[in-house]
């Protein structure tokens, strides 16, 4: 009988092996479990879809889980009881045949909060890098109200619009996640260190599906996107730009059936271009501040729950 142990150790190796989402691999690890799966993509005994997948990145030749934890990092698997099984299940649910929609394999954490009881009652709340003062305001507040009344916030961990957020549930007093498109440790970006390092510590997470050491990508800022969705009953828009990638943590949410929200801003701003064209466009819900985010919640709530 394979122990909690051996497949955690068997999900770090895979962690390594391949660049999320690897559908193949995914399936693989799904059908034969995560210990089966590693022996065999370590023999380059399976079948082409997961050599092809698995032969992205070098193979590693062990992953020292000791080590990561004297750094102040673990693994958190399906295997565990804080895993958010049903939220990370209504991805392949909803999107069985997107190739980079697939869940994760495991992911890698700093922090002691537990991350099935923090994403339960969670709002998204994502925005422009390049965000304005009115963003970065909007953002706080809308996120030390939502701490207020008991939401965890979850955020990217980048630069404007998200830091505003992070920054705004910690000031509420209440923890907050921070999911990255690199390693948590890599230290990205350089100015919210001290920032993720007060996540981490003030009962809230850091969390990534990709292992210690990875840089960010473009392509890993639109792949962790898809978690941005699927952790939280809802996303909030706080500013983006015509051609923003926040646009597409929108657009996912709405598919998984999540409540998708934006903050209208000045006419006059093209960092707001992207929530109103999600607003015309029937993509969002317009919201002014925490009682329209509450109130969408509910009628969200209210619709599961109807015969």
């Amino acid at each position: 009988m394979t122990s909690v142990d051996d497949a955690r150790t068997a999900r770090a190796y895979l962690s390594r092996v391949a660049e999320p989402g690897a559908p193949a691999l995914t399936a693989f690890v799904a059908q034969h479990g995560p210990v089966t799966a590693a022996e065999a993509i370590r023999n380059r005994d399976c079948p082409l879809e997961v050599l092809q997948e698995t032969t992205t990145r070098p193979q590693p030749d062990n992953v020292d889980l000791d080590a990561a934890a004297e750094a102040g990092i673990r693994l958190i698997t399906p295997e565990d009881d804080e895993w958010p099984a049903a939220a990370l299940h209504h991805v392949t649910a909803a999107f069985p045949a997107e190739n980079d929609l697939t869940p994760p394999i495991a992911l890698w954490a700093r922090g002691s909060g537990d991350l099935n009881h923090l994403t339960a009652a969670a709002i998204t709340i994502t925005g422009s890098r390049a965000a304005t003062a009115y963003g970065e305001h909007v953002a706080g507040e809308l996120a030390q109200d939502l701490g207020h009344h008991g939401h965890t916030v979850i955020s990217g961990g980048a630069y404007g619009v998200d830091a505003a957020a992070h920054r705004g549930a910690l000031s509420a007093g209440t923890p907050t996640v921070a999911v990255l498109a690199c390693g948590v440790d890599v230290g990205y970006p350089a100015g919210n260190v001290t920032l993720l390092g007060r996540v981490a510590h003030r009962g809230g997470l850091v969390i990534s599906e990709y292992p210690p050491g990875t840089p960010p990508a473009r392509h890993r800022f639109l792949t962790r996107n898809r978690l941005l969705a699927a952790l939280a009953a809802g996303v909030v828009v706080v500013e983006a730009g015509p051609r923003s990638g926040v646009r597409t943590t929108a657009l996912l949410a709405g598919g998984l059936g999540k409540a998708v929200m934006a903050v209208p801003g000045p006419v006059t701003s093209t960092m707001s271009t992207g929530c109103h064209d999600l607003i015309r466009h029937g993509g969002a819900t317009l919201v002014t501040g925490s009682g329209d985010v509450l109130d969408m919640l509910r009628q969200a709530r209210t619709r599961e729950h109807r015969p």
